[in-house]
């Protein structure tokens, strides 16, 4: 009887680290109750280390269908995977996963969705250089993005290492005249470090930049702020997620 009721219920869920803030679950619930979906439920699955991800496969093998992946997940996934998607592997990162009927999990990338269909209205003839601020998994998915819209990018880090990677404090005047958008794909100032904000010259900013922040909670983050105050075009990550989100139920209903 169990194993029927297992087989009925089909679920989904965020594999993460330390999560309870998280978007997906409340988007996901909210859908599933209003398309009257009522043996879907979509979880939380809050692991300490990436080694628990098999875990979660082997104990709910006979109803998972399809999973979202957060930092700090999104690259040590792939260990654990059958198949990546062309675009998540040129990417180098996975935040959705599909579970086949025979048991495969599949890789996908739908960051890049999500955030080239909400940065795309914004755009204006003068945005041709972009500074993404962080390295990490989120800041694979927007280069990708603007190397496909043929944006020129570096990326900004604290220990700069590789190629089109510059310091903090490489950010000069000259350098913001050039660099018209600037992306957070780092999680400073995310709730509940609501003061926080990245270390970037913001007394050089004008009318003339475009200021995207991955974070959605808060809704305006300090970075955004200080760019409102300048006059700067702001846009927070809530769309992304939510157009990221559509893409991983289109994902998984393939």
């Amino acid at each position: 009887m169990e194993e029927k009721e297992k087989s009925n219920k089909v679920l989904f869920g965020l594999v993460g680290k330390n999560i309870s803030y998280s978007f997906s679950k409340g988007y996901f619930s909210e859908k599933f109750s209003k398309s009257k979906l009522s043996n879907h439920e979509y979880v939380n699955f809050d692991i300490q280390k990436i080694e628990d991800f098999s875990k979660i496969i082997h104990e709910f093998k006979f109803c998972l269908k399809g999973l979202n992946v957060t930092i700090p997940y999104k690259q040590d996934v792939f260990l654990y995977l059958d198949k990546v998607d062309k675009t998540a592997r040129k990417i180098g990162a996975v935040n959705t996963i599909r579970i086949t009927k025979k048991g495969n999990l599949k890789g996908y990338n739908s960051d890049v969705v999500g955030f080239q269909k909400s940065i795309e209205p914004l755009l204006q003839s003068h945005h041709t250089k972009a500074l993404i601020l962080g390295t990490g998994g989120a800041s694979k998915a927007i280069s990708y993005v603007f190397k496909e819209l043929g944006i020129t990018y570096c990326k900004v880090s604290r220990n700069p290492k590789k190629k089109k990677e510059i310091s903090y404090s490489d950010i000069t005047k000259e350098l913001l005249s050039e660099y018209t958008i600037i992306v957070n794909s780092s999680p400073v100032g995310t709730f509940p470090n609501i003061d926080q904000k990245p270390r970037i010259p913001y007394q050089y900013l004008t009318d003339k930049h475009l200021l995207y922040d991955l974070i959605y909670n808060p809704n305006e983050t300090a970075f955004l702020s200080e760019g409102k105050k300048k006059g700067a075009q702001i846009k927070n990550g809530f769309e992304m997620l939510q157009l990221q989100a559509e893409e991983s139920w289109r994902i998984w209903n393939k």
